[in-house]
């Protein structure tokens, strides 16, 4: 048993020392920054910048975000049957980012519409980064998913990142800090080399 787990430990190493693993786990990490530096601060964005109720509209507009996250995912799955993955991860993630900055910087009717929006952009990012992670290895994909998985930390990272900058630049600013993890995530459509395409 000490035997195999020093192999194991061996084969994380190795693995953790491969460039392309280290950039597809901050592609995870970005993504899941993203999405719930979005989700936990709609509702405070709103009621500082449009004096929205967070308990009735604010709670409203999540409630669509995450509603066209889930419409998105759903419609991600078809469309991956007929385009390339990397196209739809360039696609989304340009909307995404035109959204979040229409959100943050335009009126109150735009952003109660761009906000959701959001949600749905970035529903196919997961898969997608998963996807083409896996595809780009031959072997150790066990581990490689470990690794991958552990990503979801920037969940916590990122919210808290926005919160600390907002209390020093106010929060449109801290939330304007989500577009480095998004022009991240679009650079992996550009890079990303998967031994197999879907087509």
């Amino acid at each position: 048993p000490g035997r195999e787990t020093k192999k194991k430990l061996n084969n994380y190493l190795a693995i953790i020392k491969n460039p392309t693993v280290i950039l597809y786990f901050f592609g995870i990490f970005s993504y899941v920054g993203v999405e719930q530096g979005v989700a936990n601060w709609i509702s405070k964005f709103l009621e500082i910048y449009h004096s929205l109720n967070p308990q009735n509209m604010g709670a409203k507009i999540i409630s669509y975000f995450w509603g066209l996250m889930t419409l998105g995912t759903i419609s991600g799955l078809f469309l991956l049957k007929i385009i390339d993955s990397r196209r739809i991860l360039i696609f989304f993630t340009s909307a995404s980012i035109i959204s979040l900055l229409i959100s943050l910087f335009g009126p109150l009717k735009v952003s109660l519409f761009s906000f959701p929006l959001i949600g749905f952009f970035i529903s196919t990012m997961w898969s997608i980064i998963i996807s083409l992670a896996l595809n780009s290895m031959s072997n150790n994909h066990g581990a490689f998913s470990g690794i991958l998985v552990s990503g979801i930390i920037g969940g916590a990272v990122f919210p808290l990142i926005v919160g600390i900058l907002a209390d020093f630049a106010g929060l449109k600013v801290g939330m304007t800090l989500l577009l480095i993890p998004l022009l991240f995530i679009l650079s992996i459509g550009f890079w990303s080399r998967p031994l197999v395409n879907n087509k």
